[in-house]
């Protein structure tokens, strides 16, 4: 291919030069048409030791005919879709769906998929070692013999004083029924007696209290303490259900209670050790306080496993919120579990925190999942309530990269119902959101600390703002790590992202970020074989066709290059 102009770091233009066809999508331009990038003219170069090189070029590529289909790696479920609905038709949110007894056979796992689960998560308080296992391996079987595209998380069940009546099923508190919080051991269970699992559960707690449970399904009045235990009224009557939550309030404020509990229990760490010897992807850590455990638990992973195993952090806590920038800035993503922070902080605020939480993710870039009661209704009933489908909509108008299921899936009787209503809500409101086009309403802010770094920032938004002002029908990216692919996500173009690497590890951790749609092929030194042989692949399965427009950015290294780093933005039509 060649180059049309050099993009200068000092705010120069870009000219086309006369022995191109000097059309761009049919429209005429003259030889002094420009293309101005102004947003890098702050960046000095004269402190530049590596040498980078940024390149755009504007042409038309041409089937040769010469490449044969069958070795790109192309998701059965995404191809159809892009047959089916073309470029923007592709849905861009991404959905995680909780695996439980409801849904772990290798049939209902396989209509999961079909119907747009990208992310499978398998929850370790939960279920035993082996069913886990099995539950892993037939997601990994389907991905090899079926052509699915299915990233695998564990979720550590992490230090939290948690209590049990002893039933494997929910128990009824009636109003002012008297019950009894102990932290005394014992089998099976006690009518009206609650066990705690943390021996100073109790400590600081005064008569008057109240114990709210889950969040809101049951509260107690703390009457007496005896000995390490609490007698309590039930004030409000709910359902307890096994390993509950708790926390207790006093004059409508929140009890701060600090228990001095690690984070990753021994528990975690074996489960930890199962989930690298499997082959996961991604490891969410619950109830995380601070970064400590989260860089401690990335480093571990970089000297113990072969792949690049994700790790996001959980935000369910009054100390997470507090250290909220430092613990996205550690992880590789976060989870929002709307539950368990409904625990700790008053209800009508639970909005207005996962706004800012989403929006201090996009600015840092780490992708964010909304979990927690997005469609609880439908664990019992096959229609969500209107309330419900709302709130779904609100979070991808917000841009969240990621929405989950819990219970939904996990243990509920239309699972398969619960991911459509996901799918299709998410669908309409970013059609919905395009056409309003909100992207161009973020201030994105700057985290590159390298000359390098902040280069990769601005080609990919200024081929972002190319993209949409060009209206491309595509945009790949070329990736061997799935920084920029992630960088193009952040910046929420209007097109989808196609995100061709040759790293598994890759493949599946962009399965999380919004509009990107990974694909595992080889790739070359050699930027127009590359291009080439992937448009050609992809038109001979029937899902590119004459006249398309593709904005191709890539980030890949050549080695023959050395300490040059070589990005490039280029435009072309299909012809």
């Amino acid at each position: 291919m060649a180059v049309v102009g050099d993009l200068a770091l000092m705010g120069t233009k870009i000219k086309l030069t006369d022995k191109f066809e000097k059309r761009v999508f049919g429209v005429p331009l003259s030889s002094s048409t420009r293309f101005s990038f102004s947003h890098v003219k702050n960046l000095d170069v004269r402190k530049l030791r590596t040498a980078v090189r940024a390149v755009m070029q504007v042409e038309k590529i041409q089937s040769s005919g010469e490449l044969k289909e069958g070795s790109l790696g192309f998701d059965v479920v995404s191809e159809r879709e892009l047959k089916e609905n073309g470029f923007l038709g592709l849905r861009k949110t991404k959905l995680v769906c909780t695996i439980g007894p409801a849904c772990s056979s290798i049939d209902e796992l396989e209509k999961l998929a079909i119907a747009g689960m990208n992310v499978a998560r398998l929850n370790m308080c939960h279920n035993s070692r082996e069913w886990h296992q099995d539950v892993i391996r037939k997601i990994k079987k389907l991905n090899q013999e079926k052509g699915y595209c299915v990233s695998v998380m564990i979720d550590t069940e992490g230090n939290q004083i948690q209590v049990d009546h002893g039933s494997s099923s929910s128990v009824k508190a009636e109003e002012d029924s008297i019950w009894y919080f102990t932290t005394e051991k014992f089998e099976g269970s006690r009518p009206f007696t609650i066990q705690a699992n943390y021996e100073g559960f109790s400590e600081g707690v005064n008569s008057g209290d109240e114990i709210v449970i889950d969040g809101g399904m049951a509260t107690f009045e703390v009457i007496e303490k005896v000995g390490n235990g609490l007698r309590c009224k039930c004030t409000d009557p709910g359902l307890l259900l096994p390993r509950a939550k708790l926390s207790f309030w006093r004059d409508g404020k929140l009890l701060g209670r600090d228990y001095d509990l690690p984070t990753l229990s021994t528990k975690d760490w074996s489960d930890i050790v199962f989930g690298i010897s499997e082959d996961i992807d991604f490891i969410a850590v619950s109830f995380v306080k601070d970064a400590e455990p989260i860089t401690h638990l990335r480093d571990y992973l970089s000297t113990t496993s072969s792949k690049a195993i994700k790790v996001l952090a959980k935000i369910e806590s009054l100390e997470s919120l507090r250290r909220l920038e430092e613990i996205v800035e550690a992880s590789d993503g976060i989870m929002i579990a709307r539950g368990d922070l409904g625990v700790e902080i008053p209800l009508e605020q639970i909005p207005s925190v996962q706004k800012d939480i989403t929006y201090v993710c996009r600015q840092l870039n780490k992708p964010v999942i909304v979990a927690s009661q997005l469609l609880e209704s439908m664990v019992e009933y096959p229609t969500p309530t209107r309330a419900e489908v709302a709130d779904v909509s609100e979070v991808v108008r917000q841009y969240a990269d990621a929405l989950m299921l819990s219970g939904e899936s996990a243990i509920g009787s239309y699972g398969m119902k619960a991911l459509s209503v996901l799918r299709t809500t998410s669908t309409r409101m970013e059609q919905s959101c395009r056409e309003e086009s909100r992207q161009t309403l973020l201030h994105q802010r700057k985290l590159g600390a390298s000359l390098p770094d902040q280069i990769a920032e601005q080609i990919c938004h200024c081929a972002v703002e190319m993209a949409d002002n060009l209206g491309v029908d595509a945009i790949f990216v070329y990736t061997r790590h799935g920084k920029m692919a992630s960088l193009l996500s952040r910046n929420r173009p209007n097109p989808p992202i196609f995100a061709f690497t040759n790293d598994n590890s890759t493949q599946m951790a962009l399965n999380l970020q919004w509009g990107v749609t990974p694909l595992l092929t080889d790739l070359s030194d050699d930027m127009e074989g590359n291009v080439k042989k992937t448009v050609e692949l992809i038109k001979a399965k029937g899902m590119i066709k004459k006249d398309d427009a593709i904005l191709v950015v890539s980030d890949i290294i050549p080695i023959s290059t050395a300490r040059t780093i070589f990005q490039s933005i280029q435009v072309m039509t299909i012809t």
